[in-house]
């Protein structure tokens, strides 16, 4: 799971910048490809409290999850922080949820057309997977992290 992990902290910048979707006559984003970062640009030109909350659940809370979990792993932090980092993991799920929602509003009212891209198949991958970091570390015995950071 420790790898995983890790390799979270490199796809995660990776699904920010990646195209979430194909959009054509959208009001709010007038672009053609918007990917987490062009949408937050959008957000926060337009709508400065909307653009705060995004980005703290697509960018700061999956990747402190991450880096938080890490360090359990690796035996630098305690393992009772693993509730924190889990809460932080449905935090950031939260933002899968908006972009289906609006992917959802626009399609059914007919404002335009959207298709979705890869990106947002690799960022649903990495909260998902962060999220099964989560889980599959909680169900490991904390003892074993705290004996690695006695064995150091």
């Amino acid at each position: 799971m420790r790898w995983i992990n890790l390799s979270l902290l490199v796809l995660f910048p990776v699904a920010w910048f990646a195209p979430l979707m194909q959009a054509g006559l959208l009001p709010l984003f007038g672009l053609e490809q918007i990917s987490v970062i062009t949408g937050l640009q959008a957000l926060w030109s337009s709508d400065i409290a909307l653009a705060l909350i995004v980005t703290v659940f697509a960018l700061f809370a999956p990747y402190l999850k991450t880096l938080g979990l890490a360090l359990v792993h690796f035996g630098l932090a305690d393992p009772r922080l693993l509730p924190i980092l889990t809460y932080m993991g449905k935090l950031a799920m939260a933002d899968i949820f908006l972009i289906a929602l609006y992917i959802t509003v626009v399609k059914g009212i007919g404002i335009g057309r959207i298709e979705t891209q890869w990106g947002l198949y690799l960022f649903t991958v990495c909260i998902l997977a962060s999220i099964a970091c989560s889980i599959f570390t909680k169900r490991v015995d904390p003892q074993q992290f705290s004996r690695k950071i006695g064995e150091d």
